[in-house]
């Protein structure tokens, strides 16, 4: 016997009820053992770092790597789910900066101390984890957390270590001078694929146009353009096209060189004197702007050509300061100019600079400006709004700045990465050669080191006397325990004898790039090589990992870099690249703007199902999602009430017949008409969920199972309720409830991978309390009857247009009418007469060019009208007076005219229709009811329970 269903369900209660019998029963773990020895779908986990709490796009994210796990351990697959947290990186430092209320490295290393910081961080590191954890089982995303693996942990670092020490050996780890993207606040450079992680759009700057006035003819100034006035103190070049034309013009007393195709950036009049291309103004010295980029030896601030000017903007002349400039760096150290840093690595002007010393470089940008403007060196200047980069977690800007850096060299298996890449199944498809392939095609090499504290130390030992370098690749290798603690400051104490002099080696300063840390989980997770050698063959590759777009430049790329220079092949088969979480206007979410979305208010109001179904079916996959009350209220209304109204209604019925699903099978081509339409159906459904899954498409499988639902409740419920309501319990009313049993069980497991807890919940009450997580996926059953849904399509049609044209009429449904006359051909009688039940006419003819409908109303017809309306009046009051669906009543009525006659003509069909023993005039004792108006006519109506 099934459990009695309460219509009116709260979704988030029903699945608090559920996730308390998945925790008594261990259903997490049973999944795990019922498939152990099977074949393996491995599926990586991305890290998250869980010094924050769990936000609404993680439900995003975390639906998704749900989602095929599930699918392919009703499969028949062994899916480990072997959750992971990413512990170490500036995202954790900064949050214990802001809770010891301090700012920057000098403040680390001299009022806190590294020892002290890093126990702050390694502690701050396991704060969040229960909210997690809880947030995770809310949403009934399953994961191991008992065996999850940690990236601060010895033999995680190890594995690292090994991986580095590897890719050193085929001398792909250098150190080099280089400029990069840097943080003046965290004072570490960062990776172009962090880089890639911020960006502020409209972000003002200043621009300025400057004269450089030539040594030989003060009067004559080349003029260059620059959005970073800061740099202009360090300027040693200016750079021009060799191939470009310029020209000299004269404004006024003096004279300005800049390319012919810019003129449009003077101010007033002018007028050119001479023409010349870009390598005829090589070597022209000109007076520098400051003293403190003169060098005491070597030649600067003269004209050089490049290759990378452009005439898109500015001036078509690049002023050159080496080391805040990719190219200019490059440029000068090709054309052998020297030069020196004019700014410290905490963003502010050395003390040498003295007109700007202490000053920031964001500071220092309008008293540049006043200097030069007070010297008559500034030709103008405005404001730009454009893209700046920022950091990606402390949103400081970035700037680019020259210094040591230890990198690995990915440029020099680029073709490997884009084969690599080329290979692997994207979702959506266009990420493979468009966001990702772009960012392979510009690829370069990656800088790994940090200076900072908190990350994987890196084991590269470098001697004081003679500068040989070392990479270790255990902690045994440098005489320490396996489980030593391998975090600063306790690894930069040791120190090792150099075996090419016999002096001491000391570790460099510098951290590990997080990133790389996370990118290492596919072997570090295992303590690969030292241990886990079979487990970590045996998940290598991943078959599918997910998470949003914005892990196309981070995770993504890093697991495929670290496994193309380790292995050859990425760490990756299949991905689902997913959009942003943004609010119902399409803005970002951010606790500014006050559109941030909690994800347990998400839950307690709709339930995490809702919030996981509208995400699989509300957009695109790699589009974003607009999230808001609104859309999951129209998800719960469109997909969960209809579906759990069959459920309830089958329940209802099958508990008052007592119906055993154990009893022998009707032959399906024994059924009525409907049952074969709707199995038909349901088979289809069942293979193109499949192929669907299996293609790593979420969308279709669930909107066609939300369509399919529609036809379910609209169409073969609502036409088949008095195969179901009738008393009398024949070989019919068993094949409706087998049909309708089967559908529900087979639906329940097919949403069991997208919507796990109603799926449990429907599944359970039908299935004698079996958890549908650990029943087998539905296959395809050989019912598919094709001519059947034809025809079932066309009756479909010919109702919708009978409906339009009764509308266009003006008559009700419930009236009955002669006959309408449709398009096309004529249908079989079993699906003819559904039509006609439909559109409630006596005949039905086909073969018209358009729809006509009889409007002729007869008294009889109109008597039988007025029935139809009687039975509707007395079942909302049946619903008013809260009565069960099987309870038998005693109808009273006080009326005359037209509806006296037709509750007499019609009262057998009144009673059958409404559960009516009886049906008499006059307010009899105990009824119940109400005065009411039918077609203008007044009807008191008054019910009793018998």
């Amino acid at each position: 016997m099934f459990d009695k269903v309460d219509q009116k369900v709260s979704f988030p209660d029903l699945e608090k009820q559920v996730l308390a019998k998945w925790k008594e029963e261990g259903t997490f773990q049973k999944s795990l053992e019922l498939r152990a020895g099977r074949p393996r779908f491995v599926f990586y986990e991305g890290p998250p770092t869980a010094n924050g709490k769990p936000a609404t796009h993680h439900i995003l994210a975390r639906a998704f790597k749900d989602l095929f796990p599930r699918y392919k351990t009703m499969k028949g697959f062994y899916v480990e789910r072997k959750a992971g947290w990413d512990t170490h990186g500036l995202p954790v430092e900064i949050e214990i900066e802001k809770k010891l209320g301090i700012s920057g490295k000098f403040a680390i290393e001299n009022e806190i101390g590294i020892e002290r910081f890093n126990q702050l961080c390694r502690e701050s590191v396991y704060e969040y984890v229960a909210d997690w954890v809880e947030f995770s089982e809310r949403m009934a995303f399953w994961q191991d957390y008992d065996n999850a693996y940690w990236t601060l942990t010895s033999d995680y670092i190890q594995s690292v270590w090994w991986a580095l020490s590897e890719m050193w050996k085929q001398n792909l780890v250098y150190k080099g001078f280089r400029v990069a993207p840097y943080c003046p606040r965290c004072a570490t450079p960062l990776s172009s694929h962090e880089l890639a992680q911020g960006y502020r759009d409209n972000v003002p700057d200043p621009s300025v146009y400057i004269r450089f006035r030539l040594k030989k003819d003060p009067s004559t100034s080349i003029l260059a353009w620059t959005t970073t006035p800061w740099t202009l103190p360090g300027n040693v070049a200016l750079a021009v096209h060799p191939d470009v034309d310029y020209v000299k013009v004269r404004q006024g007393d003096e004279f300005l060189i800049l390319a012919e195709s810019r003129v449009q950036v003077l101010d007033g009049d002018y007028e050119v004197v001479e023409r010349m291309k870009g390598k005829d103004l090589v070597g022209l010295d000109y007076e520098p702007l400051y003293p403190y980029s003169v060098p005491s030896e070597g030649r600067a601030h003269y004209v050089v050509d490049a290759d990378f000017v452009s005439t898109e903007e500015g001036t078509g002349v690049v002023h050159t300061s080496a080391l805040y400039g990719v190219d200019d760096l490059r440029l000068c150290q090709e054309k052998g100019i020297p030069f020196k840093h004019t700014v410290g690595l905490d963003g502010r002007f050395l003390p040498y600079v003295d007109k700007f010393a202490g000053l920031h470089v964001k500071e220092a940008n309008p008293l540049i400006e006043d200097d030069l403007k007070a010297r008559g060196l500034l030709y103008k200047a405005g404001t730009i709004l454009h893209t700046y980069p920022e950091c990606w977690r402390c949103k400081t800007p970035l700037i680019y700045y020259a210094l040591d850096s230890w990198y690995v060299r990915t440029t020099e298996r680029k073709a490997e990465l884009i084969a690599n890449n080329a290979a692997t199944n994207w979702v959506p498809a266009h990420i493979k050669t468009g966001r990702m392939g772009d960012w392979l095609e510009n690829n370069i090499d990656w800088a790994i080191s940090r200076s900072r504290y908190w990350g994987t130390p890196l084991p590269f030992w470098v001697c004081e006397q003679c500068d040989e370098q070392r990479c270790v690749s255990s902690a045994a290798e440098i005489g320490l325990a396996e489980d030593a603690d391998l975090h600063r400051p306790y690894i930069d104490a040791v120190t090792l004898p150099c075996t090419k002099c016999g002096g001491v080696m000391r570790r460099v300063p510098e951290v590990l790039d997080t990133w790389f840390d996370s990118g290492s989980m596919p072997f570090a997770q295992r303590g690969y090589p030292r241990t886990g050698k079979r487990e970590f063959e045996d998940t290598f590759p991943a078959d599918f990992i997910s998470e949003a777009i914005d892990q196309t430049r981070g995770w993504f790329y890093t697991l495929l870099a670290i496994s193309t220079l380790l292995f050859k092949q990425n760490a990756y088969r299949n991905v689902i690249c997913l959009g942003l979480v943004v609010d119902p206007k399409g803005k970002k979410a951010s606790k500014s703007r006050g559109n941030v979305l909690d994800p347990n208010y998400l839950f307690d109001n709709f339930g995490s199902d809702a919030v996981r179904w509208y995400f699989y079916t509300s957009t695109q996959v790699g589009e974003n999602y607009r999230t808001g009350d609104a859309a999951l209220r129209e998800t719960v209304q469109q997909f969960f009430i209809p579906l759990w109204n069959c459920y309830s209604f089958f329940v209802t019925y099958a508990r008052l017949d007592n119906f055993d699903s154990s009893q022998p099978q009707v032959p399906v081509a024994e059924r009525h008409v409907l049952d074969r339409w709707l199995l038909s159906r349901l088979s289809g459904l069942v293979d193109s969920v499949t192929a669907g899954l299996d293609r790593y498409d979420a969308n279709e499988p669930a909107r066609k199972i939300q369509k399919f639902v529609d036809e379910l409740s609209n169409w073969y419920v609502r036409r088949s309720r008095r195969r179901f309501w009738k008393s009398q319990s024949d070989r019919d009313k068993l094949a409706a409830y087998q049909t309708l049993y089967e559908t529900l069980t087979t639906l329940g497991r097919l949403a069991a991978p997208f919507a796990p807890f109603m799926a449990e919940a429907m599944y359970r009450n039908l299935s004698e309390g079996k958890s549908v997580h650990l029943s087998d996926f539905p296959e395809p059953k050989p019912v598919l009857d094709h001519e059947v849904e034809s025809n079932m399509a066309l009756a479909r049609q010919a109702v919708e247009a009978g409906l339009a044209a009764r509308d266009s009429a003006r008559i009700r449904v419930r009236q009955p009418l002669a006959s309408i006359t449709l398009p096309g051909n004529p249908l079989p009688e079993d699906i003819a007469a559904i039509v006609r039940e439909e559109l409630n006419v006596k005949s039905l003819v086909f073969g018209a060019a358009e729809v006509k409908l009889d409007t002729e109303i007869t008294e009889e017809l109109r008597l039988e009208g007025l029935a139809r309306e009687i039975v509707r009046l007395i079942q909302d009051r049946r619903k008013k007076l809260g009565l069960n669906v099987e309870d038998r009543i005693h109808t009273c009525y006080v009326a005359d005219g037209m509806i006296v006659r037709a509750i007499e003509k019609h009262a057998d069909y009144i009673k059958n229709e409404t559960l009516s023993v009886a049906i008499e005039p006059g307010k009899g004792d105990g009824c119940d009811g109400e005065q009411l108006m039918l077609e203008g006519e007044q009807i008191w109506i008054g019910l009793r329970r018998t």
